[in-house]
């Protein structure tokens, strides 16, 4: 967990900023969740290897002779938790106050989750999230909207040319239900398909063997992997998937990504679909019932988001299933690319004072500044201008003015 020094702050919320009128353009509304859940729902079995990650709140109350007695059994220690995402509490959150929401509900959520991560460069034990959601919609529009608000929003932060990698996890269990894999191993295998980039094929295939799997499904598996490939390049398209699929692909899956592929060059107004299937992209999330995705950018070898369907989980709170699909952007990965020109804009500046001029006549010179729309600061003038100078242009700031007792004008200069 870190502390945020005011510039860096600023940058931030300014990136927040962009993202969320860019939301907001294509009609999403931002709501707000609390940051503790209870216990139960936080660990109902959706959440994947976050929720052994989750952060447990002590039940109040416990004395020692209690605390010995639920040694070893978590729940009866814990009745609340901090939030590891914002889907469990948005799916809360609708089973909550459906009368009160539209039918389509597309929500934005923005704020702090926590998650008991092994620090490094990169990875937080609290960090930022941005997300979209789409409930109540169960066609190809609603992954369309999204793809299209994050690439948008994306687009606006300087970052052109980013891709979506999409696949879609029944297209995953019909090919593993084709090479020959059981339903039980079907999360194991899953595990070791994921590590297909870092390991290679050989790597997948001598995994798999090692954990078990049936020697005719691995072998089969591996063949497929191993096949003869041509190099051409192939859009986004029906021919993409189904060569990228064993022979026989069920179509309902191949039409849905489809109509995805098309409404998405339709809402960006261009020629070239900015999808690529993969059908090895698996996604940890238990949850996910259909489309899973994955924000790609040239610049960089991680993905800067991702998302998918899970229609299966507001279920579990309301009692009938409702669909829902959504698509998280990166925020610390973002903030780490987006360049200094995202800053830009605002009008910063600096009044350096000396020590003689009254105060009436400083807070003047700032009010009349602020009304203007500029952010205004006052310092005293010290002895070493120039650090002063670099220190308020590091914090933002771009024009500067010496005030002296008196002084009717002042004479901005560029911070530079």
């Amino acid at each position: 967990m870190r502390d945020i020094l005011p510039a860096d702050k600023s940058r931030r919320e300014r990136i927040l900023s962009v993202i969320r009128d860019r939301y907001r353009s294509h009609g999403f509304d931002e709501i707000e969740t609390p940051a503790l859940e209870e216990y139960s729902r936080l660990h109902a079995g959706i959440g994947g290897d976050n929720e052994k990650l989750a952060y447990n709140v002590l039940r109040r109350g416990l004395d020692a002779e209690a605390v010995r007695e639920a040694a070893g059994d978590q729940s009866a220690l814990a009745d609340l938790g901090l939030r590891y995402d914002l889907t469990v509490p948005l799916a809360r959150f609708y089973a909550s106050n459906r009368a009160q929401l539209p039918g389509v509900f597309r929500a934005i959520q923005i704020g702090p989750v926590w998650r008991a991560e092994r620090p490094q460069k990169g990875r937080y034990r609290q960090f930022v999230q941005c997300d979209i959601d789409i409930i109540g919609d169960d066609s190809s529009r609603a992954e369309a909207e999204l793809m299209v608000a994050s690439l948008d929003a994306v687009d606006a932060l300087g970052l052109e040319g980013a891709t979506v990698r999409i696949n879609d996890r029944r297209a995953l269990d019909w090919m593993l239900d084709s090479f020959g894999f059981t339903g039980d191993e079907r999360p194991g295998v899953l595990i070791t398909i994921d590590k297909l980039d870092k390991i290679g094929p050989d790597g997948v295939a001598a995994e798999l063997r090692e954990r078990g799997s049936a020697p005719s499904a691995v072998d089969a598996f591996e063949a497929f992997l191993l096949r003869p490939q041509t190099r051409e390049y192939t859009p986004f398209g029906e021919r993409q998937i189904r060569k990228a699929l064993p022979d026989g692909a069920p179509d309902e899956i191949v039409e849905h990504l489809v109509a995805i592929g098309e409404a998405v060059a339709a809402g960006r107004g261009a020629t070239d679909i900015p999808l690529v299937f993969d059908p090895f992209l698996v996604r940890g999330m238990g949850y996910y019932t259909g489309t899973i995705f994955e924000l790609a950018h040239p610049s960089v070898s991680y993905s800067l988001g991702g998302g998918g369907r899970y229609d299966g989980m507001i279920g579990r709170f309301l009692g009938q299933q409702v669909p829902a699909v959504g698509f998280s952007l990166g925020f610390e990965r973002l903030v780490d690319l987006v360049t200094a020109g995202a800053d830009a804009g605002e009008r910063a500046v600096v009044l350096i004072h000396d020590a003689d001029v009254p105060v009436a006549e400083l807070v003047s010179h700032k009010a009349g500044l602020v009304r203007s729309g500029a952010r205004v600061r006052l310092e005293r003038r010290t002895k070493n201008v120039k650090a002063l100078l670099e220190r308020s242009a590091a914090d933002g700031y771009t024009e500067f003015a010496t005030v002296s007792s008196g002084a009717s004008d002042l004479d901005l200069k560029p911070l530079s």
